[in-house]
């Protein structure tokens, strides 16, 4: 197995693209190591309070070691930045005795000090003939002229934590002949996927849910615009809306890539020229984007490109691909698919709203206990919401889902099973009422009392039939209160979701007395049994 060393420093420009925090730069690169099967054998890092290109001898410093047994940085020494430097002489001493040894195979630097704190490091490593990797233009040039076999070198502009990690570990891997696959994902998660396959990282409900906040946003500006002396925030709402494919955009770009800033980038340009396309065509180049931007990245790195240009070739280049892509040939195809599912909700609608909204009542429960919740009906909700900012199933999520939630773990608050169901209970209706989500609250009562079940159906059936009957559009995921302001049909929204909550509670609240008094009688001793 391979062992590596990191030396250097937070840096001047580093600083800003990472380096003043220490334990995320060593984590990426921990993290890629990892999926290498390449040891880090050890470290010396010194991280001052401020940019190097304006420190000061007196700059507060902290050297970093590496404890090899529990695989983490850990602090060797603190003080000024000039006293630092000095007892980086001794850890750099150790790391050339390494090298010299034959204990470490490879070194990567950034921002280092090759006539300073990393003098005898460097001299060791060009003498061993090990490869060294880094970033840095000024040090790697001079690391690069004391005879070093450097491999891969840049500057530091542009580039994250996360692709300096993967350029490094990509060139020492393909120079040592390892098979490689670059995690992605945040160092130390334990979701963090290998990026050999992007396709399985697709996840059509993960965008959704993540950008529901652009959505939830937007209804609420389009409820204060209706505020006779705000009415100018209407041209707000407009642009917000133009503003939805990119928000998609970018949270499916950084899905599949997750290369930082890089991902980001490429997204926010497939979004921005995705727009014509609709919310689902925001989705469909921030996809492509994203696929886009690990191919590129992997296949410029392998081509050896400063780090620098890999970035703007990946995030630039990517973004604008699948952007142009979307914007010459798919996007007026996702317009009007989007257009189609939205016109057969209406149609169901506009034939019988009662039944309509009855039926969506009484499948609510049954869905997001399946799981089909947050894969199709969510995904609709916020297609309802990309034209007027609310959404019929949104209604039917609030009055169907929340409100019922909200109504049995009321009940158990005020007359519970037990005791110890009421402290249970008590946070579930908070959060229901003051945020609008945790339905999951009600799931113990309901899956441990088949009548609490039914009435849970039951209440959603009736509400979603008042839904319809007053032709309400509305959301969930806000505090209750403000339900009914940012739907088109204030008091029929309100009236729907304060009879959900009823009925749920008395359902409830009958339930809970039919169990307690079969309890009794069940405990109650038989007339002539012996004491």
């Amino acid at each position: 197995m391979k062992r590596i060393a990191i030396a250097g420093s937070s840096g001047g420009n580093l600083f800003n693209l990472g380096g003043k925090d220490p334990e995320k730069l060593i984590g990426e690169i921990k993290a890629q190591c990892q999926s290498a099967g390449v040891d880090i054998g050890l470290v010396q890092f010194i991280a001052a309070s401020e940019s190097m290109d304006v420190a000061k001898d007196h700059t507060a410093a902290v050297l970093y070691g590496w404890n090899e047994d529990e695989q983490r940085l850990a602090k060797r020494y603190e003080g000024t930045l000039k006293d630092t430097n000095e007892a980086a002489a001794e850890a750099d001493a150790e790391l050339a005795d390494r090298i010299r040894s034959g204990g470490i195979d490879g070194l990567i630097v950034m921002s280092a000090d090759p006539q300073g704190s990393n003098r005898q490091a460097v001299q060791a490593a060009a003498e061993a003939g090990i490869p060294v990797v880094g970033t840095g233009g000024t040090s790697m040039a001079m690391i690069s002229s004391k005879g070093a076999n450097v491999i891969a070198t840049s500057g530091t502009t542009g580039t994250t934590n996360r692709t300096r990690a993967v350029s490094f570990m990509t060139s020492l891997c393909k120079y040592w002949g390892i098979k490689y696959i670059p995690v992605l994902g945040s160092a130390g998660d334990k979701s963090a996927a290998p990026a050999g396959n992007p396709l399985r990282r697709i996840n059509l409900k993960g965008i959704m849910q993540s950008s529901l906040p652009g959505f939830i946003a937007m209804a609420i500006v389009l409820a204060i615009s209706q505020i006779p002396a705000l009415k100018g925030l209407s041209e707000v709402f407009d642009l917000m809306l133009k503003a939805l494919p990119v928000v998609l955009a970018v949270v499916a770009a950084k899905q599949i890539s997750d290369m930082d800033e890089v991902s980001i980038v490429a997204g926010v340009i497939a979004g921005v020229l995705s727009v014509n396309g609709g919310i689902i065509g925001g989705i469909i180049g921030g996809i492509g984007a994203g696929l886009l931007v690990q191919y590129l990245f992997v296949k410029c790195v392998q081509w050896k490109f400063p780090m620098t240009t890999v970035n703007i070739v990946a995030g630039g280049l990517a973004g604008l691909i699948s952007g142009l892509i979307m914007y010459y040939l798919i996007a007026p195809f996702a317009l009007q698919l989007g257009e189609f599912i939205k016109y057969i909700i209406n149609q169901a609608i506009s034939f019988n709203p009662i039944i309509a909204g009855v039926v969506a009542g009484l499948l609510i429960w049954p869905a997001i206990i399946g799981g089909v919740y947050h894969a199709a009906i969510l995904p609709i909700v916020l297609l309802e919401m990309e034209k007027t900012g609310n959404s019929f199933l949104g209604a039917i999520d609030m009055v169907g889902l929340v409100m019922v939630s909200a109504g049995i773990t009321l009940a158990n608050i005020i007359a519970p099973r037990d005791r110890g169901e009421a402290a249970v209970a008590a946070p579930g209706f908070l959060i229901n009422m003051g945020f609008g989500t945790f339905v999951e609250a009600a799931y113990p009562f309901m899956f441990s009392n088949k009548v609490v079940f039914a009435g849970a159906i039951g209440a959603a059936g009736v509400g979603g039939g008042l839904v319809g009957l007053f032709n309400v559009r509305g959301t969930a995921y806000v505090p209750s209160f403000m339900g009914p302001f940012l739907s088109n049909n204030v008091v029929g929204f309100a009236a729907a979701m304060l009879v959900a909550l009823i009925l749920a509670m008395l359902v409830t609240l009958v339930a809970n007395k039919a169990w307690r008094t079969g309890r009794k009688s069940e405990q109650k001793p038989e007339i002539g049994a012996s004491a």
